[in-house]
């Protein structure tokens, strides 16, 4: 199946992590400042069953028809990850934004079924924006799980989990790597393009 061009994505999709995503967080901000960002809406922000947020962003993007670019933050970015295991279908991409360890000794109770992590290739462009100290997860798991998906790694430096207490409200730099995704691809993906203008160690802007 062919990856779905830029041109042909109606509906970004956006997938927070637990308790959801409150207004000052850079994810409400994305949703207010352009009409194609939609929350995907779950049940339990609390208590999320796998399977019911899985099968929840699911329904969103067959709503689409799979012309779509998912965005994902920390527990929605695993639900990614279940999702490509799960159905395996090819769409335009997905930001993955600081994932959290659902293996980890510190990931929040209450939770079922996001571990294990699925460790496969999404058959779509990805990018993977981790921060190096990340209390939800090693900067080390997150290396392997960028090799495991065949994700571009990202790394901003020192910046928490990413969040409204780093500093992180509109975000107009996150913007920039969706973006990357968006172009229409022709000989490299769009996760192999972000290379050329970012250090994946830093962050830093190479041109």
């Amino acid at each position: 199946m062919q990856t779905q061009t830029a041109a042909s994505v109606a509906e970004v999709p956006i997938l927070p992590g637990l308790h959801g995503s409150r207004p000052d967080r850079w994810q409400s901000h994305w949703e207010r400042q352009h009409k194609e960002f939609i929350r995907v809406e779950q049940a339990d922000w609390a208590t999320p069953s796998c399977d019911d947020w899985t099968d929840a962003l699911d329904a969103a993007i067959r709503k689409e028809n799979d012309k779509v670019i998912l965005v994902g933050h920390s527990l929605g970015s695993v639900t990614i990850a279940h999702w490509a295991f799960r159905y395996g279908r090819a769409i335009a991409g997905a930001l993955v934004v600081a994932p959290s360890d659902a293996e980890a000794a510190t990931f929040p109770q209450g939770t079922t079924g996001f571990a294990p992590i699925p460790l496969c290739r999404f058959p779509f462009p990805r990018i993977l924006v981790v921060s190096t100290e990340d209390p939800y997860i090693s900067f080390e798991r997150n290396r392997e799980l960028a090799a495991a998906w065949g994700s571009k790694l990202i790394a901003i430096g020192s910046r928490g989990h990413i969040g409204t207490a780093e500093g992180f409200g509109p975000w107009p730099q996150g913007l920039t790597y969706l973006t990357c995704l968006r172009r229409p691809g022709t000989e490299r993906s769009a996760a192999d393009r972000v290379s050329r203008v970012y250090a994946p160690a830093t962050g830093r802007t190479l041109a």
